[in-house]
């Protein structure tokens, strides 16, 4: 059902495949639903201003080093053995929330106490679907879809 081994330090093609579709590619800056700067496939920072144009090439580059540093956000916050698929999730889930939002979350707090990993995706992901004026379908969508990898070991 899920592939790869015990506690993956990268992020595997299916939840790759995952943050790219919801994330979609852009190569010139724009406000996301929270009024921050973005380009490419969701990046962020000082760096990305209005009026900012990227290639490709860049783009890709971008997602990688943002990758590297969720990637490191869940194994420095994660205590638990995790599958590739649970660790995909975890790493879309902050790439789409931000490293801060995984560190202070109950997920992460349910996670680390050992609660079955299946209730606690399916539980907590569902709470983080709200924009600047609730809900967003994008983002119920985006969850779904990674309780859907976590707990199922599928995407799409």
């Amino acid at each position: 059902m899920t592939e790869g081994t015990s506690n993956p330090s990268k992020t595997g093609e299916k939840g790759q495949e995952l943050i790219r579709f919801y994330e979609g590619c852009r190569l010139e800056s724009y406000l996301c639903p929270s009024h921050i700067w973005t380009i490419g496939y969701g990046s962020t920072g000082p760096e990305i201003v209005e009026g900012l144009h990227i290639t490709q090439a860049v783009a890709n580059q971008m997602l990688r080093d943002d990758l590297d540093r969720f990637e490191r956000a869940v194994i420095e916050n994660i205590d638990v053995a995790l599958d590739q698929c649970e660790f995909d999730a975890l790493v879309s889930f902050s790439f789409n929330t931000g490293a801060g939002a995984l560190q202070e979350s109950t997920l992460r707090k349910r996670l680390n106490r050992g609660e079955n990993k299946a209730t606690v995706f399916s539980e907590e992901l569902p709470r983080w679907v709200n924009g600047p004026n609730g809900p967003l379908e994008g983002l119920v969508r985006r969850r779904e879809a990674e309780i859907k990898l976590a707990v199922e070991g599928v995407f799409p």
